[in-house]
């Protein structure tokens, strides 16, 4: 027993507070991070495939990363497109198919890996066209994949 104040007695040590505008840790998210998990192995394994399906020479452009990266974000245009138009969708849709498996499948440090050592090494009009190229082909994948999908999706409803 323990005396919190002067004439009350309690049984066991005074209950735990949070500080103030500190927010509760995250309960009932295992379903999610089991989700983002599988996702993420799945994703990565197909990506390291590609890697060693199409290896990139030292001092080469680094085409499989640079693919893998544009295939990705194409695929999370289609991916945020569709889910945007289902009425509900499943709740570990998203984490599963854009976190984890696109997640996994997208490579943006061995991207930034590239870029250092084709400088390192001296290829440095490669690293800026493959730096640059990367960022302006990954935008513009994701931007045309949603669109193109929204719209299938627009002439599909209308029919």
């Amino acid at each position: 027993m323990s005396t919190t104040r002067p004439g009350t007695v309690t049984d066991g040590p005074p209950p735990r507070t949070r500080p103030p505008g500190r927010r509760p840790v995250a309960r009932g998210q295992g379903a999610v991070v089991c989700a983002v998990s599988l996702g993420g192995g799945a994703g990565a394994a197909a990506r390291y495939g590609a890697g060693l399906l199409w290896p990139a020479p030292a001092g080469a452009f680094p085409w499989t990363t640079f693919l893998v990266n544009v295939v990705g974000c194409a695929l999370i245009g289609v991916l945020l497109a569709v889910i945007g138009e289902l009425a509900a969708p499943h709740r570990l849709l998203r984490p599963f198919l854009g976190t984890g498996v696109l997640g996994g499948f997208t490579t943006f440090s061995t991207y930034a890996v590239d870029v250092q050592r084709l400088t390192a090494d001296g290829h440095v009009a490669t690293a800026l066209a493959y730096l640059a190229g990367t960022l302006l082909a990954a935008l513009a994948a994701v931007w045309t994949a949603a669109t193109a999908t929204r719209a299938a999706l627009l002439r599909r409803s209308v029919r």
